[in-house]
């Protein structure tokens, strides 16, 4: 029987690249996300991905999707957002609050309801965010919305043994987390910031789902934080 998995914020970025990588393992793979026409994109564009419209803040959809699962061998949870930066004097809090919510309580919400269908030989992957252990002036907030999420990681390790638990901290990444940038501006950034890589290049979003993969599949990993930075933690990107 193939192995099946579900991705909570599968229908764009790092999570469809994940998706589509674990379809190409075999596997039986569901998606979620709670915008429509991406979901429809999704859709047209792989029919090997079950794209489902479900909110992974809300108890009530991921638990239904859930239940309808019945099995998952894989839970990959892979929500973002980019609120919550900016200087900390400056910072609205309702704003970091809604940050809170969209990602940390996303995942917590989410995970909580698959637990019960969550395979004895499964695994749980965070896709988290370099911000949790960067000094980057202005990522206070981000730090801590991701350093929330890294840091249930070891401690669920041994909780949820034997089912495996750990975390992808991509840093720069090409995903439609920019898109509200200028292409002008987000292009010239991407180039300095490739400058200044030790990898000498912007991550694509297949770079770091091939991370996650890992991390996911693999029966000897777990209470493990994958940095797939491009070594953006060695050097000033600021």
């Amino acid at each position: 029987m193939a192995e099946l998995a579900l991705v909570v914020g599968g229908s764009s970025g790092i999570g469809l690249a994940t998706a589509r990588l674990l379809a190409d393992r075999g596997a039986q793979v569901h998606v979620t996300g709670r915008n429509a026409g991406r979901l429809d994109e999704v859709r047209r564009l792989d029919d090997r991905l079950h794209a489902h419209q479900a909110d992974g803040t809300s108890d009530a959809d991921m638990r239904a999707l859930c239940t309808q699962l019945d099995r998952i061998d894989w839970l990959v949870l892979a929500m973002s957002g980019g609120a919550g930066a900016g200087p900390i004097a400056d910072l609205d809090a309702a704003i970091l609050r809604e940050a809170f919510e969209a990602e940390f309580w996303g995942h917590f919400t989410s995970l909580q309801a698959a637990l019960p269908h969550l395979a004895l030989a499964g695994s749980v992957t965070f896709v988290s965010a370099g911000s949790a252990r960067a000094s980057i002036p202005g990522t206070a907030g981000l730090a801590a919305v991701n350093g929330a999420l890294e840091s249930m990681v070891r401690p669920l390790a041994v909780e949820l043994a034997p089912r495996r638990v750990n975390a992808v901290s991509p840093g720069l990444v090409d995903t439609p987390w920019w898109d509200a940038m200028p292409d002008d501006v987000r292009s010239a950034y991407f180039t300095q910031a490739a400058a200044m890589l030790p990898v000498r290049k912007v991550a694509t979003a297949k770079d770091v789902a091939e991370s996650v993969v890992l991390v996911a599949t693999n029966p000897n990993m777990t209470g493990t934080v994958i940095e797939c930075d491009g070594g953006a933690r060695l050097v000033s990107l600021a």
